[in-house]
Order: C-alpha cells, then sequence, then structure tokens
C-alpha cells in the first residue's frame, strides 16, 4: 500500500477516448459544436462536463444540471467498467478520468446552484474519496481558462 490509499483499494484508469479528444481540438479549431460531438460519443463523461460548464456559465443551472447528471451517469458506467466497486482511488493524474472527475465537479456545482444540498455533500465527500486534489485542479483549470481580471473589469469615466 503506497501513498494516501488507505484502504488498498486499486486506483482505477480509465481508458483514453481518442476519437473524442480529436473531435474536441477539431472543434477548437472549427466551431463544432459540442452537442455535435455529445451526439457522436454519447458515452463521454468529458463532453458531459463542457456541455455542463458551458451551461453553466450562461445562467442555465438546470440545463448545467442535466447535462452533468448524464456525465455523472456516463463516468460511473465507465469507471465499472473499468472494474472500480464503488470505491477507490480515480486519480486526476491519470487524464481519462478527467471526464468522469469533472461530471461530478459540475453535478456539485450545479446541484449547489439549485438548492440541492444533500446532494452536495453527497458529491463532495465522493470526489474527496476519489481524489482530494481534483477539486483544486478543476477549479485552477476553470480560473486558467477565464479571460484576464482586466479584461472583465468596467471602468469608470474619471
Amino acid at each position: 500500500m503506497t501513498g494516501d490509499n488507505l484502504l488498498g483499494v486499486p486506483e482505477t484508469r480509465l481508458p483514453p477516448e481518442l476519437e473524442v479528444t480529436e473531435a474536441l481540438d477539431r472543434s477548437v479549431r472549427s466551431g463544432e459544436d459540442l452537442a455535435a460531438i455529445a451526439a457522436a460519443n454519447p458515452t463521454s463523461s468529458l463532453v458531459w462536463a463542457l456541455l455542463s460548464d458551458a451551461a453553466y456559465l450562461a445562467g442555465h443551472h438546470i440545463e448545467s444540471y442535466a447535462y452533468a447528471r448524464v456525465g455523472y451517469h456516463r463516468g460511473l458506467d465507465a469507471l465499472r467498467k473499468a472494474g472500480w466497486r464503488g470505491q477507490g482511488p480515480v486519480p486526476w493524474a491519470h487524464e481519462p478520468n478527467r471526464g468522469v472527475l469533472r461530471s461530478l465537479y459540475a453535478l456539485r456545482r450545479a446541484a449547489s446552484a439549485i438548492g440541492e444540498a444533500d446532494e452536495v455533500d453527497r458529491l463532495t465527500a465522493f470526489l474527496r474519496d476519489a481524489d482530494p486534489t481534483a477539486v483544486d485542479a478543476i477549479e485552477a483549470a476553470s480560473a486558467d481558462a477565464l479571460p484576464p481580471t482586466e479584461a472583465i473589469v468596467i471602468r469608470g469615466v474619471e
């Protein structure tokens, strides 16, 4: 047993989603719609997490919750298929795991926005148990994606 894994349960490491990664890379260049990528790759929790993020940023918290809920369930399916038995580490450092962890985070965020306190608590524990570094990593990545503060400050006339 090594690290913080006191249960001795092996890490779950999902396989890469090369088609999804390539489609997302193309979408940045071509403007392809995330919904089209989700329709072509409905089992990808990463795409559902990204849809949830977009809806949340637009102020559409119910839609964000719905997208994240799909990503959460698709992520659970993927984890189980990879041997996960309802507990144990799902490391953020393993990039293919990030879609599931981002879906959990997005669901927690949207649940908070709509007042689902019990679900927020449950998802907070789930994320902490999966990887205690995931929330900080997701928040840091989200902050990096925002424009510099100066770009969004409205300056008054003096």
